[in-house]
């Protein structure tokens, strides 16, 4: 979803904002891409706004979603759909680091700056991945926050 969502965003919002929407729907209850929508719409356009891009968002998918469903018990063991669905597990795996980069792009270098990699950024992540490789059983909404209060007292 980040790429689509850093496309049709880009001119229309900054490329900060759309870092600072996309890590505040991230941290938010929900589905990311139903946040993402509503933060973008109210920047937008408001309450209104809001409302026609979660709608806007979610009604193909749940039509595309109920139409699959009653079909596919039924054809889910034919080779063919087997075959397609083992093609885009891939395609889902490349999604899923790109996006990684873009987002630590943003968040981790500083093309104004003299030195273009923001230090204090670059060890917060470091340690916060490794703090949540070794701790696993903390949720990673105490990450967050704490990488928030550390941000704002740091960065």
């Amino acid at each position: 979803m980040i790429p689509l969502i850093k496309q049709g965003l880009v001119g229309v919002l900054e490329i900060e904002e759309i870092t600072n929407i996309i890590a505040i729907a991230e941290m938010s209850p929900g589905p990311f891409a139903v946040n993402t929508a509503a933060f973008v719409g109210t920047n937008l356009h408001g309450l209104t706004g809001s409302v026609v891009a979660v709608l806007g968002l979610v009604s193909p998918s749940i039509i595309i979603v109920t139409v699959v469903a009653l079909f596919f018990f039924q054809i889910n063991k034919k080779p063919a759909i087997k075959a397609a669905l083992g093609g885009i597990r891939p395609v889902v795996w490349a999604l899923i680091i790109f996006s990684t980069v873009i987002v630590a792009q943003s968040a981790l270098y500083t093309p104004d700056a003299h030195f273009p990699i923001d230090l204090a950024a670059t060890t917060l992540f470091i340690l916060a991945f490794f703090c949540m490789r070794l701790f696993k059983k903390i949720s990673p909404v105490v990450f967050v926050a704490a990488a928030g209060v550390v941000g704002a007292f740091l960065l």
